[in-house]
């Protein structure tokens, strides 16, 4: 008997389009994967192509049914958000948005429109290509937007006054939590909007991998970059920290507004968790959507 929701609960997904960020490596090519093997035609948003490329065929080679589109997507330029979206125009349908790929603890950087990494690419850059492709999503009876957190945004304050870190010390893994925090105030957010629109059609869920074995946050300069690959070593596969996203995208049971993790917080299946009280705060988070607003040019 299976220990709760797994791979063998994924529903057929014959006909639906999906859209996965990050989706050549770690988390975001195991979200492929299920997707890919439930009949899902899955666009694959990868800055680096040739790895996609070699992701696509490796899942090729597992379903060869599998039906694999890899298309340039850098999260850190708004730019590359903007003809990745406009790429999608003429599509039909857009079922799921997997707002999948991330940084972790990495060297103070600025992304190509002078925003902090963490903030850039976590947050600034999925907000932007969200608002960009809800047009055509609102257009697909129901169709999701799923958000990946982290275990970790429990850690995260949002600072309106230097969202950006530009008045205070850089701090990693603060900028990291900062930025995982943003995303769930985001999916909250976007599904106090959507209801108030008017557009049920789609719904606004957020996930997180609890402890997973993947690259994130090996790359950097600090002591704990260099020592995160040994505590890794007691995490749980990518194969098993992907299923509460893979479960918040396809499960005909969640609901708009639910926050998916493993059971024990850190390992096991997927079951629906209670998001942190600051994560559910309205204020903060309206206040945050204007700031991201602001900063990408983009609106509802």
């Amino acid at each position: 008997m299976a220990w709760g929701w797994s791979e063998r609960d994924v529903p057929d997904l014959s006909g639906r389009v999906a859209v996965v960020t990050g989706a050549n490596r770690g988390l975001g090519r195991e979200v492929t994967r299920y997707l890919a093997g439930g009949g899902a035609r899955v666009i694959m948003g990868c800055r680096d192509e040739s790895s996609g490329e070699a992701a696509a065929a490796a899942i090729g080679a597992e379903y060869p049914a599998a039906i694999l589109e890899v298309q340039p997507l850098d999260l850190a330029s708004l730019a590359s958000v903007e003809k990745f979206a406009s790429g999608l125009a003429g599509e039909p349908r857009l079922d799921v948005l997997g707002n999948n790929a991330g940084l972790m603890a990495v060297d103070r950087g600025l992304t190509a429109d002078g925003f902090e990494l963490h903030m850039g690419v976590n947050h600034l850059g999925h907000f932007a290509l969200t608002m960009r492709l809800l047009p055509l999503l609102r257009e697909t009876a129901g169709s999701r937007v799923v958000t990946m957190s982290s275990m970790v945004a429990r850690l995260g304050r949002v600072d309106l006054d230097d969202l950006l870190w530009e008045r205070r010390p850089y701090e990693r893994w603060q900028a990291y939590f900062q930025s995982k925090l943003a995303n769930l105030l985001f999916t909250f957010e976007l599904d106090r909007r959507l209801r108030a629109s008017g557009a049920p059609a789609t719904a606004a869920l957020a996930a997180h991998p609890g402890g997973s074995r993947t690259g994130l946050g090996n790359t950097g300069g600090s002591w704990s970059n260099r020592v995160l690959p040994g505590w890794k070593l007691f995490c749980q596969t990518a194969a098993m920290g992907a299923l509460p996203f893979v479960r918040a995208a396809t499960d005909p049971a969640a609901q708009a507004g639910e926050y998916y993790g493993p059971q024990l917080q850190v390992w096991g299946p997927p079951i629906r968790e209670r998001p942190s009280r600051v994560s559910r705060d309205p204020e903060l988070a309206a206040a945050l959507w204007e700031r991201s607003e602001a900063l990408t040019g983009t609106r509802l």
